[in-house]
């Protein structure tokens, strides 16, 4: 038993976020140098919680997953009771993200998109398609719909719709036909100018800004214009450690978490970020291999939905970076400062490497 499971180990998919999570210690330490809170304290704070995301990922791959089953649903209720509970703790910086226990804070929605993708999963696994009426087709919207809509409360847009990937993705592995994904997101996109006007004033500004950043270029528009100049900046090689200007003089805000991209490529330059964007493309690949060669249904799902989840966020925080995107606030997975996003993406990697140990051989 041992022997096999040192030879499914996957080294590489665990090595990977390991680097990236170094990229992005160093990062930070530039980023939140001179900052208000030392630079010591965050980068400690940071490397404590990948502590627990490591130790979780050597207490999960010794349990095959199949097991984790009858804890599905027990995991989603208690996601969406969180979910409920956030609203009604003090608010931060606007919105209701955070719950503190401990003398520590945590985000819901990050265990929330954990908890969708069990559950979306569960019953897929439990539910084949051409077997199921068109009643009990909807289930799997109102699974992710539930979280969706809370999390949308808080609020917080980038996360609920983070949601939305994930969700097609795994009805499209389940059966669903591509021609009515594509339907529905044509329906989405077709009343998106009438869902302008429920918008909050400060999303209404982002998407504004996107289009032209120079409408408000000292307001709403400031902070993509000041990550565009650093990526610009950067060029091939970077500024070097703790050398780019626009981080180190303070023109970028949210430099230690949503836009830490943009120190990257000003300090390291094509060159890191290209590195970064090769590592998180380890953990894509694999994750991919396992949704398409994992012959249970359960362990196949799990796995697509976690890496369309990963993915989704490295590129559309990569793409806010650059201006590409609107701002929606999703950071960047193992290198933005955040200990629920650090401990729930290992625990993700955690349940990648468990099912390519033991998924079943036919």
């Amino acid at each position: 038993m041992n022997r096999m499971f040192d030879q499914r180990f996957d080294r590489f998919l665990l090595a990977a976020p390991v680097l990236i999570f170094l990229i992005g210690i160093f990062t930070l330490y530039s980023a939140s140098f001179k900052s208000g809170e030392s630079e010591m304290a965050l980068v400690m704070k940071q490397v404590l919680w990948m502590g627990v995301g490591v130790l979780l990922v050597f207490l999960v791959i010794r349990v095959p997953y199949l097991r984790f089953r009858d804890m599905v649903w027990p995991f989603y209720g208690l996601s969406l009771l969180l979910l409920v509970l956030v609203l009604f703790a003090p608010a931060r910086m606007g919105a209701h993200r955070w719950i503190q226990a401990g003398g520590f804070n945590f985000q819901p929605s990050e265990i929330a998109k954990l908890s969708v993708i069990f559950a979306l999963a569960h019953f897929f696994a439990q539910n084949r398609y051409e077997r199921t009426s068109t009643v009990k087709k909807l289930v799997p919207f109102i699974l992710a719909g539930a979280p969706f809509l809370l999390i949308l409360k808080e609020p917080d847009l980038g996360t609920a719709l983070l949601l939305a990937p994930v969700l097609f993705s795994m009805l499209y592995l389940w059966g669903f036909k591509a021609r009515r994904i594509l339907v529905m997101l044509g329906m989405v996109l077709a009343v998106s100018p009438f869902l302008f006007a429920f918008l909050k004033d400060y999303q209404k500004a982002r998407l504004l800004v996107f289009v032209n950043p120079n409408l408000d270029p000292a307001g709403a528009g400031y902070t993509v214009i000041q990550s565009k100049i650093a990526i610009g900046s950067g060029g091939w090689w970077g500024k070097g450690f703790m050398g780019g200007t626009q981080n180190q003089l303070q023109f970028l805000p949210e430099r230690h978490t949503d836009f830490i991209f943009a120190v990257i490529a000003e300090e390291g330059g094509f060159l890191a970020a290209s590195a970064l964007l090769f590592l998180f493309g380890v953990i894509v690949k694999k994750g991919g291999a396992l949704c398409g060669r994992t012959s249970d249904a359960f362990g196949s799902q799990i796995a697509c939905g976690i890496t369309v989840m990963i993915g989704t966020q490295v590129l559309v925080n990569m793409a806010m970076t650059m201006g590409l995107l609107p701002v929606v606030g999703i950071p960047l997975p193992l290198v933005s400062y955040g200990g629920s996003s650090v401990v729930m993406t290992m625990l993700s990697v955690a349940f990648l490497l468990n099912i390519k140990i033991h998924k079943p051989l036919f």
